[in-house]
């Protein structure tokens, strides 16, 4: 007997919990929050548009509901919704598109430093060329004169080690540039997509506006 009692009240609290669900007051309206389901009960508190609440269980045509706060009461269920309010999505859709231009412009930031970068070491690695045509041109004379051979040759091999390091700099500075303006391309075309669709959802918000009453 004592296992029976324990089943059902397991499976009584399992179906409370799997019952429970969030849903939000519809668009354009505000309600009223009662001590119990009926027209007739006490009024403990209205509940406006968009306000999320969470559904306890339902009797008829009321709910009773939890709020944010902990505070319990029975709404009509018919003004309720399980569908997300435009405006919380539009804010969500609103807050993800500053965050790719803000993104955009710090990856702009970066290619104009990296740019900035790149011209220099190419600079230097114009001028390191020019050092090294002058230090052969030199090495050649002095391999027949023979005469500070052994400095030059160190002076030739160091300039050699140095114009190697500048070059595959300038090489992955022009790949790192070429990556970032392809990230960049790619978030632009993220950012245009979030325009068009916070518009779509703007207009159609806007149409159910118009159909909905405005007060409870």
């Amino acid at each position: 007997m004592r296992q029976i009692v324990f089943i059902l009240s397991l499976l009584i609290l399992i179906s409370g919990a799997a019952f429970a669900e969030t849903m939000f007051v519809s668009d354009q309206m505000e309600i009223t929050l009662r001590t119990g389901p009926g027209s007739d009960r006490k009024i403990i508190a209205m509940l406006k548009s968009d306000e999320a609440v969470e559904v306890l269980e339902t009797e008829n045509n009321w709910s009773r509901v939890k709020l944010a706060n902990g505070k319990e009461g029975w709404a009509i269920t018919r003004f309720l919704t399980s569908s997300r309010p435009s405006r919380i999505v539009l804010e969500e859709l609103k807050k993800a598109h500053d965050e790719l231009l803000t993104e955009v412009a710090g990856l702009r930031q970066k290619e104009i430093l990296l740019s900035t970068e790149k011209q220099q070491i190419s600079k230097e690695l114009k001028r390191n060329k020019n050092r090294i045509a002058e230090l052969n041109r030199s090495f050649e004379k002095l391999k027949t004169e023979s005469a500070g051979f052994i400095q030059l040759q160190a002076d030739y091999k160091n300039s050699m080690t140095a114009l190697k390091k500048q070059t595959q700099r300038a090489l992955e500075l022009d790949a790192e540039v070429e990556k970032l303006r392809w990230n960049q391309n790619i978030r632009w075309f993220l950012s245009g997509a979030g325009i068009l669709l916070l518009g779509f959802i703007i207009g159609f918000s806007t149409k159910r506006q118009r159909r909905r009453p405005s007060l409870l």
